[in-house]
């Protein structure tokens, strides 16, 4: 598959959509490759005692995986010259029916050069990422 061109892109456009399914599981081989062993994510008891609702995913592994399908739509990882969000929400993974998240992304807008891709981020009918974007440099 080629990169996306600029000139084929309108402001607009769906340019990817994914759904990302999370278990506690995810969450302990995150916490394994990331060294973030906050027991809030994998522990109910610790996680009730704080006043959170259940088990929360990390926040770092929302945003990571939030950005892939922009990744896989451009082709090349360096493509991607900024990215930036603001946690909004937590995503509470459920110890038997896990999470599900989608992602939607959306050109937000064009230069001579780049595409903003806006990124719309939500777990349960609610938004988890608010001003998820990422820009692309594009040929």
């Amino acid at each position: 598959m080629s990169a996306p061109q600029l000139d084929s892109l309108t402001v607009g456009d769906v340019v990817a959509e994914r759904e990302f399914s999370l278990t506690r599981d995810s969450l302990v081989r995150y916490a394994g490759a990331s060294g973030d062993f906050n027991p809030i994510h994998y522990r109910d008891d610790v996680a009730a005692s704080v006043g959170l609702p259940g088990v929360l995913a990390h926040g770092m592994l929302t945003m990571g995986f939030a950005v892939q399908p922009v990744v896989d739509w451009v082709g090349d990882p360096a493509g991607i010259v900024d990215y930036q969000v603001k946690f909004t929400r937590p995503v509470v993974v459920d110890p038997e029916s896990g999470a599900a998240v989608t992602v939607t992304a959306k050109i937000g807008a064009l230069t001579e050069t780049t595409a903003r891709v806006d990124l719309t981020v939500t777990f349960d009918g609610a938004t988890v990422l608010g001003k998820a974007q990422a820009v692309v440099k594009l040929g």
